[in-house]
């Protein structure tokens, strides 16, 4: 037992060079030699060894305070600038990084991060303060542009700068407030993409969208269903485009036959359209109500519906154009009816579109809506189908869905409206000046047709 407590005392005094005397005194002090009254040996033995259990945690709690005090104090070192790595790890994180690239220049102590909170710094070495912006407002600058935008190129230049505009750019959020003119594409420039692009808006709760998609698969695409569903989703939030739409359908039976007219409902759609304030329901329904076309015949106030409509167009014409083009030939009476669309200045004759009739202003015509922009340029050249003919005002668009389904006029025979507004419009805008009666003219199929007479000037038509 004396030689274990020996060893043991001599292995201690080897590890623990500060304590060697203390462990030598403490070897010989518990050995029986200098105790003779024989002393328990066994608890003397552990004591010392919880003795340098002691003398152990307490070196090691030693070594960890100093440890930790010299990292703490590189990494102060670090920050400050002073020192820097000597060896370049490329896996080292990207704010050490930036300080070896930049060590020549002066940056600021805190770094300017991302909107994920991560430091990010160019090929120069400068950060890149754009990706500093959050998303939030990166959103709300591409809303304002896709609300304001004048044509497709100012908003589609925009998302092919980077990625996280083009991420963001088609963002529900931006697609949902983007106007007509920011998806008014062309029809030579129709693809699948555009296709796509219109979708994502109409699916993000545009009803410009989906007004304008519905009226593209409705009549171009044929895909009647859906388009009209489409048209339908629109009317639902109040579109007056689309429930003045779909009132024309209804007038017609557009997609189906003859038999599929209901000017029931064609008209209460287009007075919930003229309440929204749509001038051409405005117009229509005021030309049912002098007609009796779909409702009870009310003379004085289908005129005041049409007065109305024409008061409309001429203010919003007002209001959007600047006050140095206004001229004073607009409200001027010209007793000659057919030399009235001359009086506009700086628009040759045929150009002018005249409203308020009954008192014989001339205001330029209205600027049409893309998707009847789209009608026009997409049927323009081409053959609608067999026997089938376009909507005669220029401001339509319009096909025929089978034989025979828009008005015509009867006095000439060559011009044909898909509704009464169309007829009037166009009547006032080039018509009149044209219009003559041909020695004889038949279209088999057009004589079974009720006729109906314009209540403004007289224009017989067939439908």
């Amino acid at each position: 037992m004396f030689g274990g407590v020996v060893f043991v005392g001599c292995v201690s005094s080897s590890l623990y060079p500060l304590f060697n005397s203390i462990s030598l005194f403490l070897s010989l002090y518990i050995s029986p030699q200098f105790f003779p009254t024989h002393r328990n040996i066994t608890t003397y033995t552990y004591t010392f060894l919880y003795l340098h259990l002691y003398i152990f945690i307490y070196i090691f709690y030693i070594y960890i305070i100093t440890n930790t005090y010299k990292l703490q104090y590189r990494e102060m070192r670090t920050r400050r600038g002073v020192s820097y790595p000597e060896v370049i790890n490329t896996c080292c994180d990207k704010r050490r990084l930036c300080d070896f690239i930049c060590e020549k220049t002066i940056l600021p102590r805190k770094r300017a991060k991302s909107s994920e909170g991560t430091p990010v710094v160019t090929v120069s070495g400068q950060c890149d303060f754009f990706d500093t912006l959050p998303d939030d407002i990166v959103l709300f600058i591409l809303t304002k542009l896709g609300s304001t935008a004048s044509c497709p190129a100012d908003f589609i230049s925009v998302l092919s700068t980077c990625k996280r505009l083009n991420m963001l750019g088609v963002h529900s959020l931006v697609l949902s407030k983007a106007s007509p003119k920011t998806f008014a594409v062309k029809a030579k420039n129709w693809s699948e993409s555009a296709h796509q692009f219109l979708k994502r808006c109409s699916d993000a709760g545009n009803v410009e969208a989906c007004y304008t998609l519905g009226m593209i698969r409705f009549y171009c695409l044929q895909n009647r269903g859906n388009g009209a569903s489409l048209l339908a989703k629109a009317a639902i939030n109040s579109h007056a485009p689309s429930l003045y739409s779909l009132a024309v359908i209804q007038f017609n039976g557009s997609g189906g036959s003859k038999t599929d007219k209901d000017l029931r409902a064609g008209v209460a759609l287009c007075a919930r359209a003229a309440f929204l304030g749509h001038i051409d329901a405005l117009r229509e329904l005021g030309h049912c109500l002098q007609d009796g076309y779909g409702v009870r015949q009310n003379i004085a106030e289908g005129r005041r519906f049409l007065v109305q409509a024409n008061a409309r167009e001429l203010a919003s014409v007002l209001s959007t154009t600047p006050a140095a083009l206004i001229s004073a030939n607009w409200l001027t009476w010209n007793p000659l009816p057919y030399l009235r669309n001359a009086n506009v200045v700086g628009v040759g004759v045929g150009v002018g579109c005249p409203l308020l009739s009954d008192f014989g202003c001339n205001v330029p015509p209205p600027e049409p809506h893309p998707a009847n922009r789209f009608l026009s340029d997409w049927f323009s050249g081409k053959v609608v189908g067999a026997g089938l003919r376009l909507c005669s005002h220029a401001g339509c668009g319009r096909p025929e869905t089978r034989l025979h389904e828009f008005r015509r006029c009867s006095v000439c025979g060559k011009v044909n409206y898909c509704s009464r507004a169309c007829q009037a419009l166009d009547w006032k805008l080039r018509h009149k000046m044209m219009c003559m009666q041909p020695e004889r003219w038949v279209d088999a199929g057009d004589g079974n047709g009720n006729g109906v007479v314009d209540g403004d000037d007289g224009m017989f038509v067939e439908s």
